[in-house]
Formats: C-alpha cells, structure tokens, sequence
C-alpha cells in the first residue's frame, strides 16, 4: 500500500520508527516531514499529507505529534480525509471497520512504541466491513464545512 506519514518535532522519533516498520512491512512510504525534533507548527505537516490522501495520491496516511490531537484535527479539514486518533488497537479496528478510515493519528507523548506498533498494524489490516456502514460513509462525505453550525 503507497502510505504519506507526517509529523511535527513533538511526533519525530515515533514517526521514524512507524516509517521504518511500514517499510518493513512491504508498505511504499512518503514522508513529508517534519525532518528534526526542531520545533515547528503541526498543521503544516497535518495538511501536507492529508492533502496528499485527498488527492488520492495515497491510500492511507499516518501522523504523529505530541498528543495527536493537533494532526487529527489538522487532517480532518481536508473533505474525503477521515482521520483517526487511536490510542488502543480496539479504536484502531473499529475505525477501519466501521468508519473506513483513512489516516491514523498518533501522540509519541501518549503512546509506547510497542502499542503504537500494533495499533499501526490493526489499522494496516483492518478492512472495511461496509454494509450498513457504508450509509454512514457516506453521510460523511455529503457534509459541508458549514453543516452542522448553528447561524
């Protein structure tokens, strides 16, 4: 599978080691940054590859800062991204299953490398069940930027 991972300074060690394991894996991977732990701003990096799934340039993504709230937040801007943010493998397995998503946010504050590992591979190997599911898909991609706001 082709794979855009990102993170900010705070995610850098956990990214590199999830890049690496997908790799491994037999996975294609594009990391569009960020390059060092020197510090610079998640969103940047967050919409770099959630830009990239929505193109269709990738299948899945994977992003990784301090707590991966900021990214999940970040990609979740980007129309036909369904970020993600796991921090179990039970979460992982349902939001592939149920909810088709498409990339997977990780906090290195939060999360151990073992566990991020096999969240990572939960995620990886998940398919899609569909089905009724696929209703509620859809729903998703029919929102709006404005829907659900109050005028």
């Amino acid at each position: 599978m082709e794979v855009v991972v990102g993170s900010d300074h705070a995610g850098y060690a956990l990214k590199e080691a999830l890049k690496n394991h997908l790799i491994a894996s037999g996975h294609t991977v594009v990391d569009v940054g960020a390059d060092s732990t020197a510090s610079v701003d998640y969103p940047d990096f967050g919409a770099r590859a959630a830009a990239a799934v929505q193109a269709g340039e990738f299948e899945r993504g994977v992003l990784v800062c301090g707590s991966g709230v900021g990214m999940s937040v970040a990609a979740n801007r980007f129309s036909g991204v369904r970020a993600v943010l796991a921090h179990n493998i039970w979460a992982a397995r349902m939001a592939r299953a149920h909810n088709d998503a498409n990339v997977l946010c990780l906090g290195e504050r939060i999360t151990g490398l073992g566990l991020a590992l096999d969240i990572v591979d939960t995620f990886f190997t998940t398919p899609f069940e569909g089905g009724r599911h696929q209703g509620r898909v859809d729903k998703l991609s029919r929102l709006g930027p404005d829907q659900g706001h109050d005028r």
